[in-house]
C-alpha cells in the first residue's frame, strides 16, 4: 500500500489527470498444491528459501517489508499488501499495478524444486473491478486478458463475473474440471463405472490413453475431492470497501498516527478479531497494511488506501466464526464504508448452506441495503457474493 514505491509506477496518472492516484483494489492469487502420488508427508511450501521468495516478488514488482511465523503459517507484509504460505497453500494478495499472474509459472517451478509437491490441487484468482483499469500492466488490464493467460496454464479453468459488469463487480477464475462425456452418459443412464466397455477411449489423469475405467474413476475422484477433503479446508470471507469516511481515514496517515501500532489501536482494528499476533505497517505519507495470525494457522489481513478520491479498504480472514454477521458488523463499525462487497467461500454441504443463509438473511446496522446477491456452487466450495450500499446511495 506504499504510494511512494517506485516498483508500482503509481504516478502514471500524473500525466493523465495532473493528480496522484493509487489503485487499492488487490489481485488475489491462492494456490493449493499436492502430489500426484498423494505422498505429501515430507512436502512443505515453507521449504522455499527466502531469497527465492524475494526473486519471485521481483516479478510481481513488490517487496517483503516484514514477516511473522508460527508452526503452521508464514505471514509476510509486502510493499503492496500480503503473502501467506502454509504447508500446502500459497496466497499472494497485491495492489497497485503489480503483476502477480506473471510469477505463476516461476512459482510452480520453485514448488517442484524445493517443496516436494508436483501437482496443483486447486487455484483461485479473484479481484474487484478496478477504478482505473487503463493504468494496469499486462496481463492485468482486463479480466479477459487475465483469464486468457490462466487458460494457457490450466485447460480445466473457468472464469466468472459476479455483480453488474458495468458497475460494481467481482471476478473469479478457478479450476473446474468437466467430467468426460462417457461419465455423464453412464451417470445419466443410471449405470456405473463397471457397466461394459466405453465406446470411446477413457483418459487418465496424467493424459495417457487406456481402455479401462481408471481414467474416468480419476475424473470422478477429482470432481468429488471437495466433498471428501472438506475437513482440511477452511472458510474465507472477504469484505471490499469503498467510499470510506474521510475523517476516519486520517488515522492511516503519518500526520495523524506516528506508528502503525497507534493507527491499529486508534481505529480498533485490534478488536475486530481478538487474539491475533499482529504485524502492521504505516506507510509514509499514508496507507496501512496488517496481517494477523493465530496459533491454529488461521489469518486475517487488512489493507487501506485512505485518500478521499479513491479510498479503499479490504478485509480478509479464514478464521472460523459461529456468526459471520457479527464479524461483518465489526468491520463495518470500524471503517464505516459507503459501499462494500462481501464474498464468502464455505465448504460444500451444510456449512456452505449455513453461510449463504446467514449472509442472505442478516440485517446490518448503519442504513445498509443489499443491492445484489449471487450464489454459486464450485468444485470444492460454495460461494456467496453480495453488494451493499448505504441508503440513500
Amino acid at each position: 500500500m506504499d504510494p511512494t514505491n517506485t516498483n508500482i509506477d503509481s504516478n502514471i496518472s500524473s500525466s493523465n489527470e495532473g493528480s496522484h492516484f493509487f489503485e487499492g483494489v488487490e489481485k488475489l492469487l491462492e494456490v493449493w498444491f499436492s502430489k500426484k502420488d498423494k505422498k505429501t508427508r515430507n512436502c512443505d511450501l515453507r521449504k522455499i528459501p527466502r531469497a527465492e521468495l524475494d526473486a519471485l516478488l521481483e516479478i510481481v514488482q513488490c517487496t517483503i517489508i516484514s514477516e511473522r511465523k508460527n508452526d503452521i503459517i508464514d505471514s509476510y507484509v509486502l510493499s503492496e499488501s500480503s503473502m501467506f504460505i502454509t504447508k500446502n497453500r500459497f496466497i499472494l494478495k497485491t495492489c497497485g499495478t503489480t503483476t502477480p499472474l506473471k510469477c505463476l509459472s516461476h512459482l510452480i517451478g520453485l514448488v517442484e524444486t524445493y517443496s516436494g509437491y508436483n501437482d496443483i490441487e486447486d487455484l483461485y484468482y479473484s479481484r474487484k473491478n478496478y477504478k482505473r483499469p487503463e493504468l494496469q500492466r499486462m496481463p492485468h488490464r482486463s479480466f479477459n486478458e487475465e483469464a486468457a493467460l490462466l487458460d494457457e496454464l490450466f485447460p480445466d479453468g473457468a472464469a466468472y463475473c459476479f455483480g453488474s459488469v458495468n458497475r460494481d463487480c467481482w471476478y473469479l477464475y478457478t479450476l473446474n474440471p468437466v467430467l468426460p462425456a462417457e461419465v455423464l452418459r453412464r451417470v445419466s443412464s443410471g449405470g456405473s463405472l463397471s457397466d461394459g466397455q466405453s465406446d470411446t477411449e477413457s483418459i487418465e489423469s496424467d493424459g495417457s490413453e487406456n481402455s479401462d475405467d481408471s481414467g474416468i474413476a480419476a475424473w470422478l475422484e477429482s470432481g468429488t475431492r471437495g466433498l471428501t477433503e472438506c475437513q482440511d479446508r477452511d472458510h474465507t470471507i472477504e469484505i471490499l470497501m469503498t467510499n470510506l469516511d474521510p475523517e476516519l481515514m486520517k488515522i492511516f496517515t503519518k500526520e495523524c498516527s506516528k506508528t502503525a501500532a497507534e493507527a491499529t489501536e486508534k481505529s480498533g482494528i485490534d478488536r475486530i478479531i481478538p487474539g491475533c499476533v499482529i504485524d502492521d505497517y504505516l506507510f509514509d505519507p499514508c496507507g496501512y497494511s496488517m496481517n494477523g495470525i493465530l496459533k491454529t494457522g488461521e489469518y486475517m489481513t487488512i489493507h487501506i488506501t485512505p485518500e478521499k478520491e479513491f479510498s479503499y479498504v479490504s478485509f480478509e480472514s479464514n478464521i472460523s466464526h459461529d456468526c459471520y454477521r457479527a464479524v461483518i458488523q465489526r468491520v463495518l463499525d470500524t471503517f464505516r464504508p459507503g459501499k462494500f462487497v462481501v464474498t464468502a467461500f464455505a465448504c460444500k454441504g451444510l456449512d456452505g448452506d449455513k453461510t449463504h443463509k446467514e449472509i442472505t438473511t442478516c440485517t446490518l446496522g448503519g442504513d445498509y441495503l443489499r443491492r445484489d446477491l449471487q450464489y454459486c456452487q464450485l468444485k470444492n466450495y460454495d460461494l456467496t457474493y453480495a453488494l451493499y450500499s448505504k441508503f440513500p446511495s
